[in-house]
């Protein structure tokens, strides 16, 4: 079974070198583990949606949700699904920030408010674009 995770959370000491080394570590593994999706990073949100097999996805957030760059980790939604957003990368960096909130918006709680389909739209524009390059 295919399965999708989406996740939110807030960074932990963010800063460029920390994304490049999660982007680094996020390729290596999840290419290994038939995992796919792409990751929304700003100073202020991680948004990240991953997908494959279901098993490797539990185990995958597990480790999310305890790695320490991180505060604050929650579904967003999770649940099976037709066929891969993104099925041509390990780990896509979204090129798109402005498709999110905006700073002000994720501190008045625009992220817990969002429905799973406004969020999945995110991640749908960011596939079309990845799609043109």
């Amino acid at each position: 079974m295919l399965k999708q995770l989406i996740y939110a959370s807030q960074p932990f000491g963010f800063d460029s070198s920390m994304l490049a080394g999660i982007l680094l570590q996020a390729r290596r593994n999840n290419s290994a583990k038939d995992i796919t999706g792409a990751l929304v990073c700003r100073a202020d949100l991680y948004l990240q949606l991953i997908e494959g097999p279901a098993d490797k996805i539990d185990a995958l957030f597990g480790e999310i949700a305890a790695d320490d760059r991180h505060t604050n980790v929650r579904v967003v939604f999770s649940g099976p699904v037709e066929a891969r957003l993104f099925p041509d990368w390990a780990m896509l960096d979204d090129q798109m920030p402005t498709l999110t909130w905006s700073a002000e918006d994720v501190a008045n709680g625009a992220v817990e408010d969002a429905q799973p389909a406004q969020v999945r739209s995110i991640f749908e524009a960011i596939a079309e674009g990845a799609k043109a390059e």
